[in-house]
Formats: C-alpha cells, sequence, structure tokens
C-alpha cells in the first residue's frame, strides 16, 4: 500500500464514510462534489482498492472503507491534537521575549524600569532573562539565543543591529591596591600603555579592542597579561596582578571586592551601553516595544 497519502485525503474521505453522501459531504467540505469524487477515485487507485460503493440504491463502504475508517478518524483527531500543540507553542514563543546580558545592567534600576514599561503595555508577555559569557559580546544576538540584550559598544558585524544607548560611562582603571599608581587620584592614560592588560577573548572583536583602548594608543600595541571571560576571572587576575584593565564607571563596583582599586584616566573616550536587537526582528511587536522601553528610561 502507498503510504504518503495527504491528510486532506484522509479527510475528504471520513466526510464521505459519515454523511454517505457525495453532494452533502462535498457541502461539509465547502468543495464542489465534481472534485470530490474525483478526489476519492484517486485515493481509491493510490490504495489499490475500493472505498465505497456506489449504486442505485446510495453510497455504501465497503470491507477496506469500513477498516480504513477508525484509522483515519484516529489520524485526523491526532493531527488536530498537533495542530493545536503547534498553535500554542507559537502564541507562547510570540509572547515571549529572551533578554540577553553578559553583567547586571544596574545602574540605578534600569532593568526593572524598562522592564516596568514594557510589562505595562504588554502584560501578556514573558521576559526571560539569559546571562552570556563574554566571549559573545552580542550577548545572544548573533546565534539567535536572545530576541534583545544588552551589550557594550561597538558589536562586530554592528550593520547587523539596531540599538539604543541607554548608559554612556567614563573608562576607569582597575588595578591591584599594591599598584604604584593607585597613589594618584587620576591617571594620565599615556601612563598606562606599557602596563600588561586584561583583555577579553579574541572572538569579542572590536570589544576586545574597545576595552584594551586601541584608538587610544597610537598604534601602540598591547601588553596581554591574561584574558579574562567573567568577572570573577577579572578579579583574580586584578589581585594576583596578571594585569590592570579598563572598566565602565557602573560595573566598577563588580570587581572591587577588596586587593582592588579604580581610577579616573584622562585621555580616554567613554564606554557606551546599550539595549540592541537583530534589525531583521526591529518589526517584531515585542521587540519594538522593549527597544521603545529602552529608549524612554534612557532619556528620562
Amino acid at each position: 500500500m502507498t503510504r504518503d497519502v495527504h491528510v486532506r485525503d484522509l479527510r475528504y474521505f471520513v466526510a464521505v464514510a459519515e454523511e454517505l453522501h457525495f453532494t452533502r459531504a462535498a457541502e461539509r467540505l465547502y468543495v464542489s462534489q465534481p472534485a470530490l469524487s474525483k478526489q476519492i477515485r484517486a485515493l481509491e487507485r493510490q490504495l489499490g482498492t475500493e472505498l465505497f460503493r456506489r449504486d442505485r440504491q446510495g453510497v455504501a463502504l465497503t470491507a477496506a472503507g469500513t477498516a480504513l475508517l477508525p484509522y483515519a478518524e484516529r489520524v485526523l483527531a491526532l493531527w488536530a491534537e498537533a495542530g493545536s500543540a503547534l498553535a500554542e507553542a507559537t502564541a507562547a514563543e510570540r509572547s515571549t521575549l529572551v533578554v540577553g546580558m553578559s553583567t547586571s545592567p544596574g545602574r540605578g534600576g534600569l532593568l526593572p524600569a524598562i522592564r516596568s514599561r514594557f510589562t505595562a503595555a504588554h502584560p501578556e508577555a514573558v521576559v526571560r532573562l539569559r546571562q552570556v559569557s563574554w566571549d559573545d559580546p552580542t550577548a545572544g544576538l548573533a546565534d539567535g539565543d536572545t530576541d534583545v540584550a544588552f551589550v557594550w559598544l561597538p558589536l562586530p558585524d554592528a550593520e547587523r543591529y539596531g540599538w539604543t544607548v541607554v548608559a554612556e560611562e567614563p573608562r576607569l582603571v582597575a588595578l591591584p591596591d599594591s599598584h604604584p599608581l593607585t597613589a594618584r587620584a587620576e591617571i594620565d592614560f599615556a601612563d598606562l600603555l606599557d602596563e600588561p592588560f586584561l583583555a577579553l577573548p579574541a572572538d569579542a572583536g572590536p570589544l576586545r579592542d574597545h576595552w584594551l583602548a586601541l584608538d587610544e594608543r597610537g598604534g601602540r600595541a598591547p601588553r596581554v597579561g591574561a584574558e579574562i571571560a567573567g568577572t570573577e576571572e577579572t578579579y583574580e587576575a586584578l589581585v594576583a596582578g596578571l594585569g590592570i584593565c579598563l572598566v565602565a564607571t557602573g560595573n566598577a563596583h563588580l570587581i572591587t571586592l577588596g586587593g582592588v582599586t579604580t581610577r579616573p584616566v584622562r585621555g580616554l573616550s567613554p564606554s557606551r551601553y546599550a539595549l540592541a536587537w537583530r534589525r531583521e526582528d526591529g518589526g517584531r511587536p515585542l521587540v519594538r516595544a522593549y527597544a521603545e522601553a529602552g529608549r524612554l528610561v534612557a532619556g528620562g
């Protein structure tokens, strides 16, 4: 028996089997009676057996049709259940927004303020937070693991993303307490050029360059003392004297846990923290609403 029977064909068969009348079945299915008869004939040829006996007394199921009917009904019922499950899953996906971040946004309640505005406009939406390693500067956007994300600029493949800057902060330098430069209240970046720096993983691309301040080095290559991919690693590397690092003002508290000092640095551009999304998703209602909430909160 040929196995690739369409669900539509089973639906037509069941309708005729229940009505035992081609015209009534056609009306029920919203198709023409000739088209229904033709489709049933095609199904019978495909199965290699007659399903209905047609004579002057009317339409009746054959033995083959009687045998097929309960299985056809079961397939249609399961397919209807599958359709419902798919619809529920699709609705849940559309009403869920995954927000990525590599470190908590903090910054005076930025995250809860954005979430409050967003949920006020979309109370049915579910917001899920996802922590992403520092080796992914897009915080999950590049791989599609997140829908929107709090990221540091610049982003790799920047043309793929839209964003709104939610915080602009000076870059401080973090040093172990034993470092001689901690005696100064403020440090010129020129005095840091020969220091070993802690660096983000190479996969971070332009963001690694930003935190190594390549634009302010005048072409001098940085010395990399160690690579770091998280807050704890950074703190441990600083305390161990493996190098120094630049840090946004709003993140300084994450690594000044004892044994580490931060100082302002002259000669550096500020860091920019942004809420970003894939441009292709910019028209999605939840993405657009969350981005708008971020813009309003950042604008005060």
